[in-house]
């Protein structure tokens, strides 16, 4: 349920400008997540989410360039966390993770800007990650084991 819920959270302040945690927990609500303040606290500070200085609003932390060895170091500590397994399918690496947290790791896996990859797709359990060839499937398998350990 947290990673489910952390998960909206990130969704809502990614589509709009949200200014409060109030205003963060009507959208919750709206979505089905009934939570308390100290309770969306807690994941607001988990989540390393910031104000911004231009407007107020809520936003992840790895928005502004973040040093490479902080989103590497995140995406360590969320494979170690999340991942449930890997299987590369030619140019292709599908994660497995538990319910509701494959978002959460395939943002991290964004945020860290492997070069082997081009792109990723986040569903509730499973992501796919679409590497540049086959070669650099196998070089992100090795890659996201190493760092899951």
């Amino acid at each position: 349920m947290k990673a489910r819920r952390q998960s909206a959270i990130l969704d809502v302040v990614e589509q709009e400008a949200v200014r409060s945690q109030e205003q963060l927990r009507q959208r919750l609500a709206q979505r089905g997540f009934d939570v308390t303040q100290a309770t969306l606290s807690r994941d607001i500070k988990e989540l390393g989410l910031l104000k911004r200085s231009s407007d107020g609003a809520y936003q992840p932390a790895g928005v502004q360039a973040a040093p490479a060895a902080t989103n590497i170091g995140a995406l360590g500590r969320a494979l170690s966390e999340y991942l449930v397994n890997i299987e590369p399918v030619q140019h292709l690496v599908v994660l497995k993770t538990g319910a509701g947290q494959a978002q959460l790791l395939g943002l991290a896996i964004d945020r860290a800007r492997l070069e082997e990859v081009a792109g990723t797709l986040a569903g509730d359990d499973t992501i796919l990650v679409i590497a540049r060839d086959p070669k650099n499937a196998q070089q992100v398998v090795k890659k996201l084991r190493d760092l899951a350990r």
